[in-house]
């Protein structure tokens, strides 16, 4: 095993992996740009390395720099966390060819599955279903055209390279069609600095269920089950949980199997994601393999027992898996929430500032991923996700319950949050009855509005924490959270509403 870590990324992941490192008798070495000087991923680290201006361009997308960081520090590995050169083929191959290790799949498995239409054709050849749609490298916008009637509407256009939803467009007849390639085009291009795309028939009401894979380099493989992420908001995930209400034994083992035929036949190592849509009538088809670990893996941590992190450790430090199918026992149910530094009311507009106060919730089940604290400045140049809020419980029920409470407990004051809209998607029977797709929240949301007096009940919570003088007016200064002192929420008492 390695002796020194350095985590190319900043935030609640990079906190997150420094925790199993160090569990693991690690060092681990942080990055950091000028924007994140005071940022909590800084002081998490046994020590810390500048690595330029606040643009991503400069720091956490420079490879050559974080490339120098590492080997000045002497650290002999390099986890990329998720986001930035996570899934960079170039990044994997730097970090090899400087005698480094770096913590996910090799350069070469990397390019050809994070290339969507390498991806599919991947996927094909080891016999996992596909979604009927035109992917031949190389199309042009009239070869595109004419391909769309054959697959019929509606359909997406899709970016061969990138993810997240970036590149990305609903079509619903042969009119929109042109528009929206050239929107999608110009998109990924922007995005990812290519501008491919391919079409792919439209699945109306499919459900995102993604299989969470393991696989070292002594060829062995598993599957750790599903997580259904059908939750989103523009294609960008918001709400997470495993298992899925609509999988049986049966059709999990099969979507099982399917992943890690497609991992073998890739020769796929490390920890990884097989993505698939499922249909309403059962039918699965993959979407495509993020080669890196997701940002909702700790529902699966929660109902599996495992650190997935410590397992990808292992691997990339050549050790065999310790574990086998037959030992993957899932128990109870996990729901994730992602809290985000967004307006709700404004079209989720990103909502940079300074946190003026956060608080932690508490009680049996729940685990709190945050890369926040009171007095922290949430920059206009990142990610705006605050933190991962998880619960565990021992039925779906039970899951949902203990969430919507931890979130009524979650507080963050001074930017823009989510967690008002997340309560109320949790709490709605359609999601309560496990009726979840990908446009769940088009169909169910979009007119969604807070409560009224919400405005009121934030004033009157931010006048009484600046009145007391408590951590959330020391971290202003100096981005430290204090613990000690008047707490004024226990004089509020818990509050419906906190965003």
């Amino acid at each position: 095993m390695f002796r020194k870590l350095l985590i190319a990324n900043r935030g609640e992941i990079a906190i997150r992996i420094m925790r199993t490192a160090r569990e693991m008798g690690i060092a681990t070495v942080a990055v950091y740009s000028e924007a994140d000087r005071r940022s909590p991923h800084v002081d998490a680290a046994d020590e810390a390395v500048f690595i330029g201006a606040s643009e991503p361009a400069a720091s956490y997308l420079n490879i050559e720099t974080l490339i120098r960081a590492a080997k000045d520090c002497g650290a002999e590995a390099i986890h990329p966390g998720y986001g930035f050169l996570s899934e960079n083929p170039d990044f994997a191959a730097r970090v090899a060819e400087e005698g480094l290790i770096f913590v996910g799949p090799s350069s070469e498995v990397m390019r050809k599955l994070g290339d969507k239409m390498s991806a599919s054709a991947i996927a094909e050849a080891c016999g996992v279903p596909t979604v009927p749609g035109h992917r031949e490298t190389g199309s042009d916008s009239e070869a595109l055209l004419k391909a769309a009637a054959d697959i019929g509407f509606p359909l997406l256009v899709k970016a061969s390279a990138g993810g997240g939803g970036k590149g990305m467009r609903l079509v619903r007849n042969h009119d929109e069609l042109p528009d929206a390639l050239a929107l999608a085009a110009g998109e990924a291009q922007t995005a990812f600095g290519d501008g491919t795309v391919f079409l792919e028939r439209y699945l109306e009401k499919a459900r995102h269920v993604e299989i969470q894979i393991l696989a070292d380099t002594h060829g062995n493989a598993l599957h750790l089950n599903e997580r259904e992420c059908s939750i989103q908001r523009r294609h960008q995930k918001i709400i997470e949980e495993t298992p899925s209400v609509a999988l049986d034994p049966d059709l999990r083992q099969r979507m099982g199997e399917a992943a890690v035929a497609l991992v073998k036949g890739s020769g796929y190592v490390n920890a990884g994601t097989v993505e698939f849509l499922l249909d309403e009538s059962g039918r699965f088809y993959f979407l495509e393999v993020n080669t890196r670990l997701q940002v909702e893996h700790g529902v699966t941590e929660l109902v599996t027992g495992l650190d997935l992190v410590r397992q990808q450790l292992r691997i990339a430090a050549g050790e065999a898996l310790e574990i086998s199918q037959a030992d993957v026992q899932p128990r109870g149910h996990a729901l994730e929430c992602r809290i985000y530094a967004e307006d709700p009311e404004a079209g989720f507009m990103p909502s940079p500032g300074r946190v003026l106060y956060a608080r932690a919730p508490h009680g049996p089940g729940l685990r709190l991923d945050s890369g926040i604290r009171s007095g922290t400045d949430v920059s206009v140049h990142y990610d705006p996700i605050l933190a991962k809020l998880m619960v565990h419980a021992e039925n779906r029920p039970a899951a949902i319950a203990r969430m919507v409470e931890a979130l009524k407990n979650c507080v963050v004051l001074g930017v823009k949050t989510p967690i008002a809209y997340m309560i109320d998607v949790l709490q709605s029977e359609p999601f309560r009855q496990g009726d979840t797709f990908t446009r769940f929240l088009e169909e169910h949301f979009a007119e969604w509005q807070p409560r009224s007096g919400d405005e009121n009940l934030f004033t009157a919570a931010h006048a009484l924490v600046l009145e007391m003088g408590t951590g959330a007016t020391a971290g202003i200064g100096d981005g430290v959270a204090a613990e000690s002192g008047p707490d004024p929420w226990t004089r509020i008492g818990r509050w419906d509403l906190i965003s």
